[in-house]
């Protein structure tokens, strides 16, 4: 017989953590909704059109590939397979893939659903998505994302309400946070005004790892890129500059005095921060300019968010792209999004033991069965206690008291009820609190006042 496992980078999850991860999940939609954003499902599977080239080579590289239903090697012929053709020959056998994120679906969306959206249109989506990646610690190939898009809309104050939801959602987490904003513009513009213009995604991505890396191993990096010494020169005063943030974007509007679109980024995070500060969040929100966060794909705001008390990667992410629905035939379509990382999220609070103590699924209050009469007498207090928002359940044998007893404590239950011929005969039952051990009989009104008082 063979042994049942998992695929690679997938998991089971417990009653507990499906507990926990509700917990998360509940907090975001809450808060989403709260904002006003509207949510949205798409399928597992998009068709291959759909996904290909959206993520460039290494993403294409990533997706989940469905073989075609019945015949799937109709289409095939000997040449495919015997000249190794593998990306060929995979495009004739499968024409559906495994989404690998919410966002190119979501533009999918937006274009076949255009003529019944009200723009600006905000949605948020909270689904898995799949990716062919090599897994390892904290890394899945499924996995959920919690995404929050704004489209049709080209006003900063979008920024402005992303951020406060960040704010507000790891504030009702708990976790204290650092927001790290930055703009593709300003990136431009460093890039324009040191010569690099074309090597623009270059510079980027070195400058990324500085947290990472170090200068020197930044500035190694830049040189293997054919980046001149003279430029990298230039470089050092922007990408180690500290200080206040007003000091910052003052230095930014010197440095970039020749860069009109570097100028126009400055601006931009400057109005951000300054209505942001009328706000009173209650975690911080840094400019840093080292932050690309895939650069390609951002063409204003880019956002960052930082654990403060645990040593982990980014725990949510976004920024403004103004061409989302454009390869979909749906041009000059703004948008501006975040995504919470549900899984690193959940890291955070377990370790820093940050999940509320009353998160249980333990049921409320087990019944024990002694037997027929008894399950008759039960049956119709069951229906008062659940119609009282009290969730309750009945052992379904009238096993050994000690198997009933032994069920109730594995399921976290936070009483036990007793009812045999002398609470028949009283109009009572005898409830036991697992917590505390206490036992008493009372009437079905007491009983009900205790359940809801725990």
């Amino acid at each position: 017989m063979q042994k049942p496992s998992l695929p690679k980078g997938t998991r089971d999850f417990s009653p507990e953590e499906m507990a926990k991860r509700n917990y998360i999940f509940d907090t975001i939609k809450d808060v989403y909704k709260l904002y006003g954003f509207k949510q949205i499902e798409t399928p597992a599977m998009e068709n291959l059109s759909t996904l290909m080239g959206k993520y460039g080579d290494e993403g294409d590289k990533l997706l989940f590939k469905i073989l075609n239903s019945g015949d799937f090697l109709k289409s095939i012929n000997a040449d495919d397979i015997t000249e190794n053709n593998s990306a060929t020959t995979a495009n004739k056998i499968s024409e559906k893939g495994l989404r690998y994120d919410l966002t190119v679906p979501f533009a999918r969306y937006v274009v076949m659903h255009r003529n019944e959206i009200t723009f600006p249109f905000k949605r948020y989506q909270i689904q898995p998505v799949w990716r062919a990646d090599r897994p390892q610690r904290g890394r899945y190939r499924e996995f959920f994302q919690c995404d929050a898009d704004i489209v049709g809309s080209d006003s900063l104050l979008n920024e402005i309400e992303l951020i406060h939801i960040i704010d507000k959602v790891f504030t009702q987490l708990g976790i204290r946070i650092t927001t790290k904003l930055n703009n593709r513009k300003i990136l431009s513009g460093i890039a324009e005004v040191i010569g690099e213009a074309d090597k623009i995604t270059d510079i980027t991505v070195a400058i990324d790892k500085l947290d990472k890396i170090g200068l020197e191993k930044v500035n190694e990096e830049l040189i293997a890129k054919e980046i001149p010494e003279s430029a990298i020169q230039k470089l050092q005063p922007i990408i180690m500059l500290e200080g206040s943030v007003s000091h910052k974007l003052e230095v930014l509007r010197t440095e970039l005095a020749e860069s009109e679109i570097g100028l126009k980024g400055v601006e931009e995070v400057d109005f951000i921060l300054n209505k942001l500060s009328a706000l009173n969040l209650h975690n911080p929100v840094e400019l840093d300019l080292t932050l690309a966060r895939g650069l390609n794909y951002y063409t204003g705001a880019i956002i960052e968010v930082k654990a403060m008390d645990v040593e982990i990667g980014s725990i949510t992410g976004g920024g403004r792209y103004d061409n989302l629905t454009g390869v979909f035939g749906l041009p000059d379509v703004s948008g501006v999004g975040i995504s919470f990382g549900a899984d690193r999220i959940y890291d955070v609070l377990n370790q820093l033991n940050l999940f509320p103590e009353n998160l249980s699924l333990g049921v409320d209050v087990v019944f024990v069965n002694f037997g027929e009469k008894e399950e008759d007498y039960i049956l119709p207090i069951l229906s008062q206690l659940r119609s009282k928002g009290i969730s309750a359940e009945i052992y379904p044998d009238a096993a050994k008291m000690k198997k009933q007893m032994s069920y109730a404590d594995n399921n976290k239950a936070h009483f036990v009820a007793m009812i045999g011929e002398n609470e028949i005969s009283e109009n009572k039952l005898t409830l036991k609190n697992m917590l505390t051990g206490e036992q008493e009989m009372v009437t079905l009104e007491v009983a009900i006042e205790k359940i809801l008082e725990k």
